[in-house]
């Protein structure tokens, strides 16, 4: 079961004092809420270095809850992953700034807790004058197009086919996945696969951490079903339908992708392409799958191995001005996800043994299919293997990703008639592979060499079981 990241709330004590000196600032750099004595603000949290935004998923607290330090309060989505993030204070949950659905830039206030019962009066009527002005501004724009109003009753069975839902709903009443106020935590993915496949999460049972209910508890729950309702079959299997022509915001982990892209584009990169012969390696795997081992451990072990002896290959520029020769081999493996892509980690690939390795793997895919990794499983690797191969893709280029000297792409193990030393004509299987670099810091000759000691460990793979 995965582990959530438990962050602890940024919770600011600001005095009244602090607060007159501030409104004689001519223009204020960003919007704040105004706290008097014994009342705190919990503020978005951080989550990754790359973080800018992020998105509540759920309160795991209500307005008027008392909470204690070290309570879970709310499941912030970041850009990788989503998380719990803890109370740093006691007090009651006095208002709720930011509702679920929603986001906010780090820094800024998601909700306030007030020190006792005294001050919850207060702390509402700062947070509702202090977001007024704001839904003003947006009345008009939201007002404007509706020719037809056809306003929501306050209590009501929330519509499954519209995504719109009304703007005075009050805030952490109920969690959107909830039946009769009973609170259901479940993963974006969950969610969405809930709808594609008619699943209601009420009667769903969650494995993952404190019961969040995850994607393959869905999947379950969907293919029992199908089992059980065998005319239903094909509507269970069918594609969700696109609307073509409407235009679809980022997700949170889309617009990071699209951050670092766009970054990426600022490093001079260059590829190289080799061709391993992998006849060898795929009779270790087929010897050793049934003890959990996995291509992709096997190829990250090599990858990490030929890395020992190319550190440059392993290095890293951040600044343009000079590069570190990091000191651990961690190799980032590509994994797609619903609307996105995360890299978890292998750290220390070079270390541990194969079947270490391929279960640290395993763990590694689960949590982030959950999206339940911390930010050390995705942010800390220092060499990059994307593999396309599975989809019988021969050969591809990859994007460097920031931060980092190097990526692999590998394409796919395929018979290929070659020509034998002895001047025969034989069949192989081979493999292409593709490398983009960062120039600054390593040249063609770097892989070249490292590229050559990988194909001596792929082609005679008798070391990666050691």
């Amino acid at each position: 079961m995965a582990n959530l990241l438990q962050l602890n709330v940024r919770s600011v004590f600001i005095p009244s004092l602090s607060s007159r000196r501030h409104s004689h600032s001519a223009a204020p750099r960003r919007h704040h809420f105004r706290v008097e004595a014994k009342v705190r603000e919990i503020f978005m949290p951080a989550l990754s270095s790359t973080m800018t935004e992020g998105k509540i998923i759920s309160w795991l607290k209500s307005e008027g809850d008392r909470l204690s330090k070290g309570d879970s309060v709310v499941v912030v989505e970041s850009d990788k992953a989503d998380m719990d993030v803890e109370s740093f204070h006691d007090g009651i949950l006095a208002a709720i700034v930011v509702p679920e659905g929603s986001s906010a830039p780090v820094g800024s206030p998601i909700a306030l807790l007030a020190e006792s019962e005294a001050e919850v009066a207060l702390a509402k009527s700062q947070a509702s004058s202090s977001s007024s002005s704001v839904s003003d501004q947006k009345t008009e724009a939201v007002s404007a197009p509706v020719a037809e109003p056809e306003p929501e009753p306050a209590i009501s069975t929330p519509p499954v086919s519209s995504p719109v839902s009304s703007p005075d709903v009050k805030v952490a009443s109920t969690h959107p996945a909830s039946e009769c106020g009973k609170r259901i935590v479940a993963s974006p993915y969950a969610k969405k696969l809930a709808k594609e496949f008619n699943v209601d999460l009420a009667t769903v049972v969650g494995s993952g951490p404190m019961g969040r209910i995850v994607a393959k508890d869905v999947e379950l729950a969907a293919s029992s079903a199908a089992v059980s309702e065998k005319p239903k079959v094909g509507t269970v299997a069918a594609a969700p339908a696109v609307q073509l022509g409407s235009v679809v915001p980022f997700t949170t982990m889309q617009a990071a992708v699209s951050r670092n892209m766009l970054e990426s584009l600022s490093v001079p990169t260059f590829r190289v392409g080799y061709t391993f012969t992998t006849d060898a390696l795929d009779a270790l795997y087929k010897k050793i799958k049934s003890k959990g081992v996995t291509m992709t451990a096997l190829l990250a072990k090599a990858t990490a191995m030929a890395l020992t002896r190319h550190p440059v290959v392993n290095s890293s520029c951040r600044d343009g001005k000079s590069f570190t020769y990091n000191s651990s081999i961690n190799i980032a493996v590509a994994v797609a996800m619903d609307g996105g892509l995360i890299t978890p980690v292998l750290q220390d690939a070079d270390k541990l043994d194969i079947y270490s390795l391929s279960r640290k793997w395993k763990e590694l895919v689960d949590k982030a299919r959950a999206k339940q990794l911390q930010p050390q499983e995705y942010t800390t690797g220092t060499f990059t293997l994307s593999n396309l191969g599975m989809f019988g893709v021969d050969r591809f280029d990859a994007i460097l990703p920031p931060g980092t000297g190097a990526i692999m792409a590998v394409g796919a193990s395929r018979p290929t008639v070659v020509g034998t030393e002895d001047g025969r004509i034989g069949v192989k299987n081979q493999m292409q592979v593709n490398v983009t670099a960062d120039h600054r810091v390593i040249y063609g000759s770097d892989l070249a060499a490292f590229l050559y000691t990988l194909s001596q460990i792929i082609e005679d793979p008798k070391d990666l079981t050691f």
